[in-house]
């Protein structure tokens, strides 16, 4: 898999990253999902996980596919 850095909502000691991949799809770095609340609510597969991360982050979606 290829990743393509599409961009970075940081600040001194958190960086939630956004990336697109060569198999139309997105990897997405951000903070872990520990409330056990909002865990009780999804079904998450043994082979997925989910990650929180600033909306400001989404923005950078835009130029995914688009800068192919």
């Amino acid at each position: 898999m290829q990743l393509r850095f599409l961009g970075k909502n940081s600040s001194p000691d958190e960086s939630p990253t956004l990336y697109a991949t060569d198999q139309e799809s997105y990897v997405i770095q951000g903070w872990i999902v520990t409330d056990a609340a909002i865990l009780a609510r999804l079904t998450i597969p043994d082979d997925e996980t989910i990650v929180e991360v600033p909306a400001a982050l989404l923005d950078h979606l835009a130029f995914g596919w688009l800068g192919r």
